[in-house]
């Protein structure tokens, strides 16, 4: 609900909870004064309008403070007249606060308040809501969390089993490594007994050698002579 009001002959567009700056009224701050003059009061889709006022409409507002405007210029100046005036002009004003627009029975600060309570109440009905669902996931989440702990000694046992078999398979080749080191230097051992044997057949085959080596090569056959046709 909105009204339009008129006060120190301006026309000014209010609703509840509106500060304006009005023309200075007699009433001191903190005093709540009522304004009669309503040109319009509308709610919704209903209006009504005054001729000039609305009969049974009013609007009360809170005086909160008296201040003054700012300042103006006023500068008068005559041509060819040597005529030039200035004068400065700070309006006192008095700044107001809707309270109420009551008409036809309707008050419009009453709605603002129910509709307000009633933004409360869905508000704490939502609230409400959101606990209640905050509660079942809860209870939804540690549902899901117990079969997990049941589980976890079964994982215990498979770990354990694994860490068993790598630690036997660890143990095992250390084991088998020294076997075959203990099994090497016997065979190391063994092989020098045939050396000897390789060792004078070797040096037999390089004493055949230097031998022939050393035995002057047999003299060719002296290469018969050709008889030629001079000596026939």
């Amino acid at each position: 609900m909105y009204a339009v009001i008129e006060t120190g002959g301006k026309q000014y567009r209010v609703e509840v909870g509106t500060e304006l700056e009005v023309e200075l009224l007699d009433v001191e701050p903190g005093k709540t004064v009522t304004i009669d003059r309503v040109l319009l009061v509308a709610d919704g889709d209903d209006a009504a309008i005054g001729r000039p006022m609305v009969d049974g409409a009013a609007v009360s507002a809170e005086v909160l403070r008296q201040i003054r405007g700012e300042k103006l210029i006023a500068f008068k100046y005559r041509p060819k007249a040597r005529s030039r005036v200035k004068k400065g002009h700070r309006q006192e004003l008095t700044v107001l606060r809707v309270s109420d627009i009551v008409f036809g029975g309707k008050s419009a600060a009453k709605a603002a308040a129910k509709a307000e309570s009633d933004a409360k109440t869905e508000r704490q009905r939502l609230e409400e809501a959101a606990a209640v669902q905050a509660a079942k996931d809860a209870e939804l989440a540690a549902k899901l969390a117990a079969p997990e702990k049941k589980a976890t000694p079964a994982k215990a046992k498979a770990e354990t089993k694994t860490s068993t078999k790598t630690e036997t398979k660890a143990t095992a080749k250390p084991a088998a490594e020294a076997e075959d080191a203990a099994e090497k230097p016997v065979k190391a051992k063994a092989a020098p007994k045939k050396a000897p044997a390789k060792a004078k057949a070797d040096t037999a085959s390089a004493d055949a050698d230097a031998a022939a080596s050393t035995e002057k090569p047999a003299k060719k056959p002296a290469a018969k002579p050709r008889a030629t046709k001079k000596d026939e």
